[in-house]
This record gives structure tokens, sequence and C-alpha cells, in this order.
């Protein structure tokens, strides 16, 4: 095994940004992307983009030309050619970089060659979240007026500022004015799908697409960004862990196939022996008495572990329909076979997709009355609702918390950017997400459903994106990182980055398949090793959580565990690697590093 595939799980190569230093100002240049634009060591600015998007919100490739530097008097000049094909059409940009010593201008000039279709294709600005959430902005609009506002402190559901043409902030004792060109912008809060960013985009979201760039027509679009000295800001002191916090138990998705196979092969459950199953059924697929009879079959044989019950449920393409015959026939087929949960979340089969901001609801009864007849017909001891998918379709479709017991949804680090470093950058806005979801909840218990750095249903698209090649691909249900090293390290920074929420369960995996446990050949995938580690913390108290963006570090009252994010190693960590320690002189277990040893 090769050492890309032992920490990635493929051996495409990795790619090698041109790393740019002129004066104050330095950045990354990788795939035409400005990234993590600092001055003076101050990140100002987390990426600047040129991208196509396709009809499914995919990502389109971008094939880059070389790239050429030269001075014209005191700036630095870089330009590049990129290439975006969606057949049958294809856009050709001319991509060129000029930095001074207190600026930077990012032009775009392109042409299409047959009919480009697209949902968005443009700039797209990266603000960093750390320090900036709830911090001061002044947005200029299109139309000259100026705006005095603020990043959102919670996130934001929908846009939280439209038809820009410039957006000024500060870091530290810098101001930044960005101006847009070519098209009227919009910001986005990204810290919701997961990213550690505010985005700002062009082409505003209410207008229809996909839409089409005729063949011959041009596009032409600018960013120019400048920044000055100011009085620095006063900082805002770091959020306290609360007293009494427990380390969530761990739960594994379980599908009806899954359930089928773990029956047979009870033993695979003892590679993880997480707390609890989470059960997916899904009366959308149909044959929903098979699925419950699946499920049965493994409680049956598993003894020992608490069942929860994902339910997504049907209710056709009529609003006004009752939920509550629906729910009772669904209710009725789980109590024929025997199947028994602890726990039921409902979540309609209409809310897995995304509503964007501009678009008509699809029909679905009221969750109101959808978890009141729940509640009667399942009478599980604990209820839930939220979404099966990710944190923005709680957002905007907030359950009626007073019906339940638990609210949950999952994560996905590979929503808008596959690059290794940006997954592992998606750990810094989980805090945002747990804190804004606590401020929906309340009090109400919190689940973290299923989240994997694959995707298993793509909300704003028709599909999940196919990974034949096994690359690096944003919205893919199969991401070879999975089966590496990263992963393991990924789920230590997760467990880190969700412990201080104050969570129930967390479901950090399926059970068999390319977001499973087990490799093609049934052996347990590095991920697995690292899961059951932190599964064996359930209900410890959690006494420190801190990340760095290199290192994860959990102290909890009977375990300490360390990870290394990065791909080089770090102190005592190799490449990906880490440890937990129950205890003085108790074993160490070190993921990455050929497995438990002894340290006194």
């Amino acid at each position: 095994m090769s050492e890309l595939v032992e920490l990635y799980g493929t051996d495409q190569p990795l790619e090698t940004p041109l790393s740019v230093s002129f004066g104050p100002v330095a950045f990354d240049l990788g795939n035409g992307a400005i990234s993590h634009l600092t001055v003076d060591g101050r990140e100002i600015l987390r990426q600047v983009a040129f991208l196509a998007r396709d009809r499914d919100w995919g990502t389109r490739p971008a094939e880059v030309g070389p790239i050429a530097q030269t001075r014209e008097g005191e700036d630095l000049v870089l330009t590049c050619h990129l290439v975006f094909e969606n057949p049958p059409g294809r856009l050709d940009v001319d991509l060129t970089i000029r930095v001074r010593p207190d600026g930077l201008d990012v032009e775009a000039a392109g042409k299409a060659t047959g009919r480009f279709e697209t949902n968005r294709t443009g700039f797209m600005v990266l603000h960093p979240i750390t320090g900036q959430a709830g911090a001061p902005v002044t947005v200029t609009h299109t139309d000259g007026r100026v705006e005095d506002g603020h990043f959102p402190e919670r996130i934001a559901p929908w846009q939280p500022f439209m038809d820009m043409a410039g957006i000024t902030h500060r870091v530290g004792d810098l101001e930044c004015r960005c101006r847009f060109e070519g098209d009227a912008f919009e910001m986005e809060d990204q810290r919701q799908w997961g990213d550690a960013s505010f985005k700002t985009y062009n082409r505003p979201i209410a207008l229809p697409w996909p839409y089409a760039i005729a063949d011959g027509e041009d596009l032409r679009q600018a960013v120019r960004i400048a920044w000055a000295p100011v009085r620095p800001a006063e900082a805002k002191p770091a959020e306290q862990l609360a007293a009494g916090t427990a380390f969530p138990q761990t739960a594994i998705l379980v599908t009806a196939d899954h359930a089928r196979r773990a029956a047979r092969n009870i033993g695979d459950l003892d590679a993880v022996r997480p707390q609890r199953l989470l059960c997916h059924v899904d009366a959308s697929l149909g044959d929903v008495e098979g699925q419950f009879a699946a499920h049965a079959a493994l409680q049956a044989a598993a003894t020992g572990y608490r069942f929860d019950l994902e339910m997504i449920a049907d209710f056709g393409a009529d609003a006004r329909v009752d939920p509550e015959p629906i729910l009772s026939g669904y209710a009725s087929v789980m109590r024929e076979t025997g199947f028994a949960p602890d726990s039921v979340m409902v979540c309609p089969a209409v809310d897995r997709q995304s509503t964007p901001p501009g678009s008509a609801w699809p029909p679905c009864p009221p969750l109101d009355a959808i978890h009141e007849a729940a509640r009667r017909q399942f009478g599980a001891a604990r209820m839930g609702g939220g979404m099966s998918s990710f944190f923005p379709e709680l957002n905007r479709k907030r359950p009626p918390i007073e019906r339940l017991d638990f609210v949950s949804h999952s994560l996905c680090p590979i929503v808008h950017d596959a690059g290794d470093r940006a997954v592992m950058e998606t750990l810094e806005a989980v805090s945002h997400i747990t804190a804004s979801a606590r401020a929906i909840i309340g009090a109400r218990g919190y689940r973290i459903g299923p989240s994997t750095i694959a995707m298993r249903q793509n909300p704003y698209g028709a599909r999940t994106i196919p990974n034949p090649d096994r690359r690096r691909v944003a919205m893919t249900d199969d991401d070879p990182r999975h089966a590496g090293r990263f992963a393991a390290a990924y789920a230590v920074g997760l467990a880190t980055a969700l412990a201080p929420a104050g969570a129930e369960v967390w479901t950090p995996a399926e059970l068999y398949g390319p977001r499973g446990l087990f490799a093609a050949d049934g052996s347990p995938l590095p991920l697995t090793e690292a899961i059951a580690a932190l599964a064996a913390c359930a209900g410890m108290m959690v006494e420190a959580a801190e990340m760095d963006g290199e290192r994860a570090r959990l102290a909890l009252s009977g375990a300490m565990l360390h990870a290394n994010l990065t791909p080089r190693p770090l102190d005592d960590l190799p490449p990906f690697g880490w440890t937990v320690r129950h205890g003085v002189g108790d074993t160490l277990r070190q993921g990455g590093a050929g497995g438990t040893r002894s340290k006194g």
C-alpha cells in the first residue's frame, strides 16, 4: 500500500499550490484560486476563486494552465488560463492577479464555446469566521447605498446581505475593502453547510437556475481588494465550556440491507461497540414491512444495544393530506414485525431536499400535525424531529420544539469544497453550528445524525456526484479518504468540536458500504479504531476541547485524546495520527502508528 493510499485512500496526487509572497502579502494559488490571503501574517480573506457550478450544484473542475509571473512597475502580476467543461459547452477564462503592497485585484475574462449550462459561474469571495462572526461590516449596494451591519453571530438561514457592490471589514488593525464588478453579488452564511466562511458570490440565487452562457458570449468580472491601517477593535472573549457537559453516546447508521448482513455477522458490531444503532427506514423506497423486518431481526440478534428509528415518511404531493393514517400505517407495520425502537425521529421525505431562497416550499403537511400524530402512533419513549439532511434545512424549516424530545441534523464537510485542508477547516465551523442549533432548540435533546466525509444524499441536486476514479470530489457519496488515516483524524477532530455542545448522540459512520466501518475485504478501516475509542468515552465529563487548525485535544474525565489534523508529523504524532489514553499510566492507543502500545 502506498503512503498516499494509507493516508487518503487514493493514489490521486496531492495538489501543491504555488506559495506567493510579495512584501507584506502572502497567499497560496492553486486551481486558479487564491487561498488564505494574509497581510503581515493576518488572514483577511479565506479564498477568492472563479468557479462554475453545474445543475446539481456540483463544482466543475477547472483545467488550469501554467502560471506566469511578471513585474509591472511596483506590482506583481500573475496570469493563468482556466478551462471549464460542461458538455456540450466549454468556458475559457483568462485570470489575472495583480498584487500591490496595499491591495490585490483579480480579473476574469471568459468566453463560452457552445451552450454552457450552469447554476452559477463567476467569482466567489470567502471571509473567515474566526474573529468575524458578529463583527461590524459596511456594505455598498449596486445603487450606491451604504449599509452598516454585522456578520451574523448565529448562523443566518437566508442571505445576510444582497445586491452587493462591495463590503468592508476589519482584521485587527487593518481595514479591508472588497469591491465587486461585472454582476450583482450577495452573501450567504456558509457556516450552515459546515464551511468556515461567509461567502459572497455573483448572480442572485432568486434568479432562475440553471441558466446558459450562450455560444460566443463574453463574461467579465473583477474583485478588487485594498487594505489600510486602522485602530484595532476590541477582541471578543472566548466562550466558556458549560460545567457538567458529558461526551455523547455513539450510534452507527444501519440501513435494511446493513441489518440483514449484520444479523448474519453479529460480531461486526464488536469492531466499534457503539451504544446505539440508528435504523434507517425510507418509506419512499417502498417495502416498508421488509425494511422494518430486517431491523427487527437485527434487534433480536444484537442484544445489549439501544435501537433508534430514523423514519423517512412519504406524505405524497398533497400538503392537505392527513398525516395520521400514513404514520399509523408505518407504526402498525413496525409493531407487527416486532421492531421496538427506544426513540423515533420522523422526517418528511420532501424535506430531505433543500428549498433555496426564493423557491417554493414543496407540498407537505404542517410539522405540528406530523409530530403530534407521530407521538400518538409510534409511542416511543423519546420522539424526535429535525432533518435527516443538514443544518441549513433545519435552520430554514424549524420544527415545533414543544412537541419533540430531541432534534437532529447531520453534517457533511464536502458540500462546497473537497480539498483536504478545506475538509479539516470545516471543524472550525462546528461550534458555530451547534451554538446556532442550541439557539433554536434550547434545552431539548440534541443529536447529530450521520456525519461522514462523503454525502449519503444530496439535498441540493438530483443525485450525489459519481466518483468512479476515487478522487476528491464535492458532494460525492463515496469519498476515498473515508478509507484512510485522514478520516480517523477527522473523526477525532469532529468529536472534539462537538463535545462542548452537550449532544446526546452522534453518528460518525454507517455500518457497511462506502461510508461504513469495513474495507471491501472485511477488514476494519483506520476510522473504525478511532470511533471505537470515542465510543468508549460515552458519558465522560468534558473538561477541555481545543483545536488550533493543526491539532485537536479532547480532555475527558476518564480519557485524553489528541489528533494531528495535518499531513506532516507533528509533535509525537505521525501524519493524521491520533492517540487516546484512559487514565494516568494506562495503555496508550495510537492510531496511524502501528496500533496499541503501553506508555508509562
